[in-house]
C-alpha cells in the first residue's frame, strides 16, 4: 500500500463515519501567535476546540501537514524523526467520545477492508486513572497482556481542554529488539514497537491551582486524535525506517545519481530528503529564509542539508533538483506545489549558492583561528563562524578533529542559547486552548445577514449579552476576511463594533443605551462609510492579482485590511522591488478601474467547482463547502465582503506605500474613491514635515536660495517618489549652498587677519576671537601663525557660550598648553606637542587661565 491510499484509505472510513474532511491548513499559523508553525493536526482546529467557531459538521478528518523544529538535530539519527510529517487525524466536537473513538480505531487497523493489521501486533496504553479506556479496548478483543497503564498518558498545555489519552503500538517483532513489552512499560527508544496513533479524550478544562482529579468537566466532550503516515507507511510497507518508504526513497535514489554514493543507510541521505521537503512545503507555503523566526529555521535546514551534501561529494547546489521529486511525490495530494515548483526551486538555488559562498570564507576563517588559537577553538569563535559566516558547529567540530584540535563547545552552545530567542520570536511551541465560552456557545438561534441587498432594516432584538446585542436580521457586517465592520446607528445609538459569535450570529456593540430581548430597533449602516470600504475591497482584489501578474503566482495574501480610510496587503516575495516594479502594479490596477472596467458579479458555488472555476482560495482559511466567489473576470477569489457591482465605482486608486515588514512578507497601502490626491497628501504628511525643517534652514542662511517648485501631486505612488526625489534635491541643495557659505566666511576672515593680530612684535601670542565658524577656525590658526612667524600660537574663539583652543607650537608646547588651559576652566583638550585642541563650556574663569597662558609664553 502506497502512502497516497494510506492517506485515502484513512480519509474514507472516516468519510463513511460521518465525518467531513477538512483540506490540511498552511504550515504557517494564521492568527494564532503562539504558534511558529502549524506543528500537529489539532492546531489549526483550535478554534472548534475553544469555542471560537462552531464548525458544520462536529466529526471531522484530515490529513494535515506538519513542521516540528525542537529535534533538528535528532533527523538522521533515528528512524522516525522528521522536520516535516503528515498527521492523519480525526476529531469529534462535543459529538461521539470514548466508546465510538475506540471501536472506529480498532475497526479501521485491523478489519481487511481497511488497514488489516493482525490485532496480536497491536498493544495500548492508557491512563491508569482511566479504566472506561481499558474496558473499551478489552470489549473489542485486546488482550488485557496487551494493554499497559502510563502515567504519562495525560494530553495537557496549559489552561484549558485536556484529557487522558490512549496511545497504539505496532510490534514489528524480536528481528527489531528481543526484549519485549517492557520497552513500553519504561518508555525505552527502540525500532521494534512503533507508536502509530495516540487519541485524546479531551473531557476535562484544566485550571491553574487544582489537581487532576478536581479539574471541572468541560461542557462538550472531544476526541482529538493524530496518527503519524510515514510511521503508517513504515509499517505497511515494511521498511527498516521511515526513509525507505515510497515517501522518501525517490529523493533519496535521485541524491544517490548525484553524488554517484550509494545509499546504505548512512545519515546524509536521511537529512537531505527529509530537509528538502520541509523546505518546498514551507516556501510553497508562503515562508521565506532569513535571520530570525521561521526564516531562521528555514534557512539552517538548508544549511545543515547542503553540509551533509558536502560530505557524499555534493559541493556544488543540488538541492534545488531535488525539488521536482518531492513534488512529483506529493504533488498529487496537495495540488499547490506543481503551482509554486519553479518559485521554490529559484529561492532554493539562490540560498544554496549565497551559502557555499559563505561557506569557503568560513573555511578560511576557520583554518586562520586554528592557527592563531592553537589547540582549542573558543566558543565564541566558533559562534562567530557559525553566526557571521553560517558555518555550522558540526562542520567545525569535523575540521577541529582533521587538524587535531578541539572546540569549546560549551561556550559555544551558551552563546548559541542566547541567539536562540531570535529564532522563537517570543512565540511557544504550544498554546493552551482558551477556555469555552459557554454563553456564545450555547447560544443557537439563527440570526440573518441582509447586509448584501439593503443599509437599512427593521428587526428584533433576540438576546443581550454583557458584550453587546444579537438581531433576528442584521445590515451590518461584521469584521471578517480583512474587511473592518460596518458603522451605522441602531435606533439612532453608534453602533462601536460588529464580531462574529461561534454559530455565526452578529453581536452587535453599542455606545450607549439599553436593550431588552423583544425590542424592536431600526438599524442603519453609514452608506457613505460602507461606500468607501467596499471601493477599497473592490481594490484590494485588483490588488492582489496585480502583483501576481507582476511579481509572479507565488505572491500570495499574508494578511489584509479593508476599512474606509484605506486598504492594507500583505503578501509574501523573496526580494525588495524598484519603485518602477510598484508602479506597474499600480498602473494595471488603474488600468482596470478608468480604461477597461470590469463588472463584479458575485456567485455562490461548491467549494471544488470554485476551485476549478479559477477562483483564488487563500492557505489558512477555512471555507463552508458553499463557498461565494468574487468574480471580476481578471481576477477570481472567495470572499465574503462586500464589493461594488463594477469597477469603475472604485473611482481612482493610489498605492501610498511599501516596506517589508518581516523575512519575506512585504506590505503595500493604498487609497481609493474620489479624492485620492488629498487622500495621497496626507500620506505625504511626514515628508511635508520634513521639508519644512529644511525651508526653515534655509530661510536662516545668510545668502539667497533659489528652492526648486515643489512637484505637482497627481494621485499615484509616483507622488511619493517624487517628494522622497525633491527632499533629496534640497539637501543637496542645502549642502552645496553651505559649503558656499563657508568659503565665503573663510574669504572673509583671512581677509581681515590684522585685525586679530594685537603685538606685529611678539613671536607668542594668544589671540581670542569671536564666533567663527568652526570649519574656517583651522585656517585662521594657519594663516595668522604663518602672518606673524610664531613659534607659540594660543587661539581661543568663543561662541554660543563655548570656547574653543587651538595652539601651534614650533616649540613643542602646545599639547601641553592646551590641557593646561583645560584643567583651568573645568574643560577637556589634548594632542601632539606641535599641534593640539581642547574646549570648555565654563567660561567664568576664561580670562584667568589666559593670563596664566600669556605668563608660561
Amino acid at each position: 500500500m502506497t502512502a497516497a491510499e494510506i492517506r485515502e484509505v484513512w480519509l474514507s472510513f472516516f468519510e463513511s463515519k460521518g465525518h467531513k474532511i477538512e483540506p490540511s491548513a498552511s504550515l504557517v499559523p494564521q492568527n494564532d501567535p503562539t504558534l511558529l508553525w502549524i506543528n500537529a493536526g489539532v492546531a489549526p482546529l483550535k478554534k472548534y476546540f475553544d469555542g471560537s467557531e462552531t464548525p458544520v459538521n462536529p466529526r471531522l478528518t484530515n490529513v494535515q501537514k506538519c513542521i516540528r523544529t525542537n529535534d533538528i538535530d535528532n533527523v538522521g539519527k533515528t528512524a522516525r524523526h522528521h522536520t516535516f510529517f503528515e498527521m492523519l487525524g480525526n476529531f469529534s466536537i462535543g459529538d461521539y467520545f470514548k466508546k465510538e473513538a475506540i471501536a472506529w480505531g480498532l475497526e479501521l487497523l485491523t478489519d481487511p477492508k481497511w488497514f488489516g493489521f493482525p490485532i496480536e501486533k497491536l498493544y495500548m496504553t492508557y491512563y491508569p486513572d482511566d479504566l472506561e479506556a481499558r474496558q473499551y479496548w478489552m470489549d473489542h478483543g485486546i488482550e488485557p497482556s496487551h494493554l499497559i497503564p502510563r502515567a504519562d498518558n495525560f494530553w495537557e498545555i496549559g489552561p484549558g481542554p485536556c484529557g487522558p489519552d490512549t496511545e497504539i503500538y505496532f510490534d514489528r517483532g524480536q528481528t527489531y529488539d528481543q526484549r519485549g513489552k517492557e520497552l513500553i512499560e519504561e518508555d525505552l527508544e527502540n525500532e521494534r514497537y512503533i507508536e502509530i496513533w495516540n487519541i485524546v479524550f479531551s473531557q476535562y478544562n484544566s485550571k491553574p491551582g487544582l489537581s487532576r482529579e478536581n479539574y471541572p468537566e468541560l461542557p462538550n466532550q472531544n476526541i482529538d486524535t493524530g496518527a503519524g503516515l510515514e510511521r503508517f507507511a513504515c509499517v505497511i510497507q515494511q521498511t527498516k525506517t521511515n526513509f525507505e518508504t515510497d515517501l522518501f526513497y525517490p529523493t533519496i535514489e535521485h541524491v544517490e545519481k548525484l553524488s554517484g554514493v550509494t545509499y546504505t543507510g548512512q545519515m546524509a541521505f536521511k537529512v537531505i530528503s527529509d530537509h528538502i521537503k520541509a523546505l518546498v512545503f514551507a516556501i510553497s507555503d508562503g515562508a521565506m529564509l532569513s535571520n530570525e523566526g521561521r526564516g531562521y529555521v528555514l534557512r539552517r535546514l538548508l544549511r545543515r542539508a547542503v553540509k551533509y551534501g558536502r560530505s557524499i561529494n555534493l559541493t556544488e547546489p543540488f538541492l534545488y533538483q531535488l525539488v521536482d521529486d518531492v513534488v512529483e511525490t506529493m504533488g498529487v495530494f496537495y495540488q499547490n506545489l506543481y503551482e509554486t515548483k519553479d518559485i521554490v526551486q529559484k529561492i532554493v538555488l539562490k540560498e544554496e549558492q549565497k551559502f557555499l559562498e559563505t561557506i569557503n570564507d568560513g573555511e578560511k576563517h576557520l583554518l586562520d583561528a586554528i592557527e592563531k588559537e592553537g589547540k582549542v577553538i573558543s566558543g565564541v569563535t566558533a559562534f562567530k563562524l557559525y553566526d557571521t559566516y553560517g558555518f555550522p558547529i558540526e562542520l567545525t567540530l569535523e575540521y577541529a578533529n582533521e587538524h587535531q584540535v578541539i572546540v569549546d563547545e560549551k561556550a559555544f552552545y551558551l552563546e548559541l542559547e542566547k541567539q536562540k530567542e531570535r529564532s522563537r520570536s517570543a512565540r511557544t511551541n504550544h498554546g493552551s486552548m482558551k477556555a469555552q465560552e459557554e454563553a456564545f456557545l450555547s447560544f443557537v438561534e439563527p440570526s440573518l445577514f441582509v447586509g448584501y441587498k439593503t443599509l437599512q432594516t427593521e428587526a428584533k432584538v433576540i438576546k443581550v449579552f454583557d458584550q453587546g446585542i444579537v438581531l433576528d436580521q442584521t445590515p451590518f457586517y461584521a469584521t471578517s476576511g480583512g474587511q473592518v465592520a460596518d458603522q451605522g446607528t441602531i435606533n439612532g445609538l453608534k453602533v462601536t463594533d460588529v464580531s462574529k459569535l461561534p454559530n455565526g450570529q452578529f453581536l452587535h456593540q453599542v455606545e450607549e443605551g439599553a436593550f431588552q430581548e423583544g425590542d424592536d430597533v431600526l438599524a442603519i449602516v453609514d452608506a457613505y462609510q460602507r461606500l468607501r470600504t467596499i471601493r477599497n475591497h473592490s481594490a484590494a482584489h485588483l490588488f492582489h492579482q496585480s502583483i501576481k501578474d507582476n511579481f509572479g503566482k507565488h505572491a500570495n495574501q499574508q494578511g489584509s485590511q479593508v476599512s474606509p480610510k484605506s486598504w492594507r496587503f500583505d503578501f509574501n516575495h523573496y526580494e525588495t522591488e524598484s519603485d518602477e516594479q510598484i508602479l506597474l502594479v499600480e498602473k494595471l490596477v488603474k488600468h482596470y478601474i478608468h480604461e477597461k472596467p470590469l463588472d463584479v458579479i458575485i456567485r455562490e458555488m461548491p467549494l471544488e467547482e470554485a476551485k476549478q472555476y479559477g477562483a483564488m482560495a487563500l492557505f489558512g482559511e477555512k471555507y463552508h463547502d458553499i463557498v461565494r466567489v468574487v468574480d471580476m473576470g481578471w481576477s477570481k477569489e472567495l470572499c465574503g465582503g462586500t464589493h461594488v457591482k463594477n469597477t469603475s465605482e472604485i473611482v481612482d486608486f493610489a498605492i501610498t506605500s511599501y516596506e517589508s515588514i518581516g523575512s519575506g512578507i512585504y506590505r503595500m497601502e493604498g487609497v481609493t474613491g474620489t479624492d485620492v490626491k488629498e487622500q495621497v497628501k496626507g500620506f505625504l504628511e511626514p515628508l511635508y514635515r520634513e521639508l519644512e525643517t529644511l525651508y526653515d534652514k534655509i530661510s536662516r542662511m545668510e545668502i539667497k536660495v533659489d528652492i526648486p517648485k515643489q512637484p505637482e501631486i497627481i494621485g499615484s505612488y509616483q507622488d511619493i517618489i517624487n517628494m522622497r526625489h525633491y527632499i533629496i534635491e534640497v539637501k543637496e541643495l542645502i549642502k552645496e549652498k553651505e559649503k558656499e557659505v563657508s568659503r565665503l566666511k573663510q574669504q572673509d576672515v583671512l581677509q581681515r587677519l590684522e585685525d586679530f593680530i594685537e603685538d606685529d612684535e611678539s613671536k607668542n601670542q594668544v589671540i581670542v576671537t569671536h564666533d567663527i565658524d568652526s570649519k574656517v577656525l583651522k585656517q585662521l590658526m594657519d594663516a595668522l601663525y604663518d602672518k606673524i612667524k610664531a613659534q607659540t600660537l594660543f587661539l581661543v574663539n568663543i561662541q554660543e557660550g563655548k570656547a574653543t583652543f587651538l595652539c601651534k607650537s614650533s616649540l613643542d608646547q602646545a599639547g601641553n598648553l592646551v590641557k593646561l588651559a583645560a584643567s583651568l576652566t573645568n574643560g577637556s583638550g589634548g594632542g601632539k606637542p606641535n599641534m593640539a585642541q581642547g574646549g570648555t563650556q565654563d567660561l567664568s574663569n576664561l580670562d584667568q587661565a589666559l593670563e596664566t597662558i600669556r605668563k608660561s609664553l
